[in-house]
């Protein structure tokens, strides 16, 4: 029979004996659904502590509290702006505060990854998390944060309010359901957004091109990049089979929902091992797992799991409030999916948007188009008195972004150098979409700390250079057939940013019209600390 996983109820029958009960379980689901989400709110959480301050701290490339004070301005109050972009910066947003929250956020996301959950610690989680991803500007600016957000608010209501025990409290069904709903949406989704947008997905050629221009290859992704036409054909074969076909069985019998959630999780694992995409990867992985019910993971879990999810079906009671509360949370997402369902199927599909401030029900996808060749922007210094092609220049290489043509691609996903992330996309356009490049090239000059700390290293360590450029160049994998020692051919393609010094009016002005200079050329400080 559908759906007819043998589960008990000590209360339902004469003598005590406990008496079948129709419909799957979801205590092993569950189980590993949290321990993953902990997982990547850890390395979420990490890569803030990590990376936050030099990106959105006092003295940071784009400071949170100017950005504050201009949304507080354009919105007309402190309040609108919180009503607008809801974060707990809008009460204190001090360097001190910004680095506490994500260290508390990743103490608590390593609590839930042990196996200890309950609804008020993914409270927190969520709430701290959404405050980074309101107030964090370009360097937030990704699907996959609101897709955390989203993720993380409907595990809230998978677990009880304050008991901590992996198997306490039935799991509600309505809130894995809208687990489904939510890895339906995010599937199809990119897979709509792909057949609206480039042809490459269209006619099958997508990864002759994927694996070399995407934003930061790992160590396989050569590999990948130069498999068979034939293969590399059917990987986009498989993705719209991934994408555009399974979603669709998540809500089936169960045969049909444990086919298409492996077909999805089997492809999120040939994307994390072609590619670094941040945490995207696991994340999405995530809600794909509520395809599973325990009959599943019994085949797979340790006996002592099996064990612990038996015994806790035998103890199990209704939860009363669990079921209101699960209920009233799938009238809410009922009605804020109107705009994203729509949007599924519009011709002219948004990817990646948000339709709540609260960011609860999102609409996604990924790669709508694919880059035919890949540029990088690098950054060079020099000591010379005059900066021209002569000079010996030094460049400041990413930590993950290729520079060096001679240096393996490393592996970094789940993590997310943010900075290595953001000049993927800048080289694609011109530095005017993206003046804090001119920021981090004042602070590049003043060989300050937190933004020479996001490169891989310094090469001006004992003084500042005299000028700093950026540079275009087109990169493309070196054939290992042909070439030795080296991962890419690369070919200057001009400059991006001129050679800029810290006598240089225009570039002075430019800083100090978007508030990051005061009047007599220092470093502004930070409004509202």
């Amino acid at each position: 029979m559908e759906d007819s996983f043998p589960t008990v109820s000590p209360d339902s029958a004469p003598g005590g004996k406990p008496t079948p009960a129709s419909g799957p379980d979801y205590w092993l689901t569950r189980f590993v659904i949290l321990r993953l989400l902990g997982i990547v709110y850890a390395v979420a959480f990490l890569a803030a502590a990590n990376q936050i301050l030099p990106l959105i701290g006092s003295d940071g490339l784009l400071p949170i509290g100017s950005f504050l004070s201009r949304v507080r301005e354009g919105l007309g109050s402190s309040s609108a702006g919180f009503m607008r972009l809801p974060s707990l910066f809008w009460i204190s947003h001090s360097d001190a505060t910004l680095l506490a929250a994500a260290w508390i956020g990743f103490a608590l996301s390593c609590v839930v990854a042990a196996g200890f959950a309950n609804a008020l610690i993914l409270a927190i989680l969520w709430a701290l998390y959404m405050s980074f991803v309101h107030l964090g500007q370009d360097w937030y600016g990704y699907g996959w944060e609101f897709q955390l957000l989203e993720t993380g608010f409907l595990a809230i209501f998978l677990c009880p309010l304050l008991d901590l025990r992996p198997f306490h409290g039935r799991p509600p069904r309505v809130v894995i359901w809208l687990f489904r709903w939510l890895i339906f949406r995010i599937m199809f989704g990119a897979g709509m957004i792909k057949i609206h947008g480039d042809v490459v997905w269209r006619d099958f050629t997508a990864l002759y091109y994927h694996f070399e221009t995407q934003p930061i290859p790992n160590p396989l992704s050569r590999w990948f990049h130069f498999l068979p036409r034939p293969a590399l054909r059917a990987g986009v074969g498989f993705n719209h089979l991934a994408e555009l076909v399974a979603p669709w069985f998540v809500f089936g019998p169960r045969r049909a929902r444990h086919i298409a959630g492996a077909v999805i999780v089997f492809f999120q694992v040939t994307l994390i091992l072609g590619g670094n995409l941040s945490f995207l990867n696991w994340l999405t992985i995530v809600p794909a797992l509520a395809c599973f019910d325990d009959s599943f993971w019994e085949r797979l879990a340790p006996r002592r799991f099996a064990a612990w999810a038996e015994r806790a079906r035998t103890r199990a009671r209704p939860s009363r409030p669990m079921t209101i509360t699960s209920w009233a949370l799938a009238c809410v997402v009922a009605i804020l999916s109107v705009q994203p369902a729509l949007n599924l199927f519009s011709s002219h599909q948004l990817m990646n948007a948000s339709f709540d401030p609260l960011d609860l029900v999102n609409t996604y996808g990924a790669f709508g188009s694919v880059g035919r060749v890949r540029e990088n922007v690098v950054f060079e210094g020099t000591d010379a008195s005059f900066p021209d092609d002569e000079s010996v220049w030094k460049p400041y290489l990413y930590r993950y972004l290729p520079t060096d043509p001679t240096a393996r691609p490393r592996q970094i996903a789940p993590y997310q150098p943010r900075l290595d992330w953001q000049m993927w996309f800048a080289a694609m356009d011109s530095p005017r979409d993206y003046p804090w490049t001119f920021h981090l090239v004042w602070k590049l000059l003043h060989n300050e700390p937190g933004v020479v700390g996001l490169f891989a290293s310094n090469p001006f360590p004992d003084h500042p250079p005299r000028y700093v450029r950026a540079v275009l160049y087109t990169y493309a994998f070196a054939d290992p057939a042909k070439f030795s020692g080296v991962w890419w051919t690369r070919k200057r393609e001009g400059l991006w940013i001129p050679a800029l010094s810290t006598d240089n009016p225009q570039f002075i002005r430019l800083l100090q019209a978007y508030g990051w200079l005061s009047a007599d050329g220092r470093l502004k400080p930070s409004p509202l600390r």
